[in-house]
C-alpha cells in the first residue's frame, strides 16, 4: 500500500467513526413523556374507546369526537390522537378478537357481557 492509500483509508475510518458518533448523539435515549404509542397509553385509549362504543357510538368519526370530548381524555398527552390513530386501535381490536368484523358487533358484544 502506498502512503496515499493509507491516508485515504485512515480518512475513511475517521469519517465513518464521526458519522456513527453523530447518529448516536441524535438518537433518543429515553422515551418521550408524551408518547401515546406505548402499551399503557394504548390500553388507556382502548378502555376509553370501549366505553364510548358500549354507549352506542359505532361511527368512527363520531367516536373520535366523543373520545376527544371525554373529560378523562388528556389533551396534553394524546395531542397526536386523530382518526388514523383511532383506526389503528380499532384494527388492533379486530386482530385480538377476530370474531368481530365491525363496530356494531363490538357494541353488541360489550352490551351482551354487561347483561351477563
Amino acid at each position: 500500500m502506498t502512503n496515499i492509500e493509507i491516508g485515504m483509508m485512515v480518512a475513511f475510518i475517521l469519517a465513518l467513526g464521526f458519522s456513527g458518533w453523530k447518529l448516536y448523539a441524535f438518537m433518543p435515549k429515553e422515551p418521550l413523556k408524551d408518547d401515546d404509542t406505548n402499551s399503557s397509553a394504548t390500553h388507556e385509549l382502548k378502555i376509553m374507546m370501549y366505553k364510548h362504543i358500549k354507549n352506542g357510538v359505532v361511527d368512527e368519526e363520531l367516536l373520535l369526537v366523543e373520545m376527544q370530548a371525554d373529560p378523562a381524555f388528556d389533551k396534553e398527552h394524546f395531542w397526536r390522537f386523530n382518526l388514523n390513530r383511532l383506526r389503528q386501535l380499532i384494527q388492533s381490536h379486530y386482530i385480538e378478537n377476530p370474531e368481530h368484523q365491525n363496530l356494531q358487533e363490538v357494541h353488541t358484544h360489550l352490551n351482551k357481557n354487561k347483561d351477563s
